[in-house]
């Protein structure tokens, strides 16, 4: 089983916690697609729904994540032979596991992916690969597999079922180049970054940085803690 997944949250603090979730699985007999607003008991920020559209008027009443179809479909495809991929995979199992779930099959991770086999793109985000890559041609045609229907107005940012569609159409996209297999390789495997993308070094070199301001380099290393994965194995590899 292939699971494509996207959640959205009340937050990104460290407490907050998963308030929709989308997901499409592919098996070889069957199609799943679910979205749901769900309520884990925690208030969402105005700074979240002003991304993700949410609001705290929408999930009173809603289930648990528990409480869930989505969650039941997870429990019951929770094997080693399924695979759920996602832009950023590892912030969606942390916040599934947040909610007592341990995903025990395999993943692939669209966005490391992506790093890796189309380093040439100027930034990685799901929305931005969705037209460099043209993806969009291609969504109404997939809207109409799912039985959880989907009208072209729900084709927007942070609507999480909109963004594992997206996340499917991707993942064919780099079918393309790489067999199933080794995507699940190349998401274990750290991206070696070559420029910042913000600060005050934003599109400078980071081999270049470290010749002439390696402290700059160690103070980004010991003060931010949520460092992307990639960028602190590559300043420290640079280093």
């Amino acid at each position: 089983m292939l699971i494509f997944l996207d959640l959205e949250t009340t937050g990104l603090e460290s407490s907050d916690k998963i308030c929709s979730i989308g997901i499409i699985g592919v098996g070889e007999n069957e199609i799943f697609s679910k979205y749901e607003l769900v309520n884990e008991g925690k208030k969402i920020s105005s700074k979240a729904s002003s991304i993700n559209h949410i609001t705290n008027e929408m999930i009173k009443g809603k289930p648990t994540l528990k409480e869930s179809e989505a969650w039941k479909f997870l429990q019951e495809h929770n094997r080693e032979d399924s695979t759920i991929i996602a832009h950023n995979v590892n912030f969606d199992l942390k916040m599934l596991l947040a909610c007592g779930f341990v995903w025990h099959g395999k993943i692939i991770d669209t966005l490391r992916v992506t790093k890796h086999l189309i380093p040439e793109c100027e930034y990685f985000s799901l929305q931005f690969l969705r037209y460099e890559l043209r993806l969009y041609k291609n969504e109404k045609k997939e809207a109409l597999k799912y039985t959880e229907v989907m009208n072209e107005s729900e084709f927007i940012p942070h609507n999480a079922l909109s963004d594992a569609m997206h996340v499917k159409l991707l993942y064919e996209y780099l079918l393309d180049i790489k067999v199933h297999e080794e995507l699940i390789k190349l998401t274990l495997k750290n991206v070696l970054i070559e420029k910042f993308d913000f600060g005050k070094y934003s599109g400078r070199y980071i081999e270049e940085i470290s010749m002439f301001d390696r402290g700059y380099l160690e103070w980004v290393l010991l003060n931010i803690a949520d460092l992307d994965e990639d960028l602190r194995y590559s300043i420290e590899r640079y280093l």
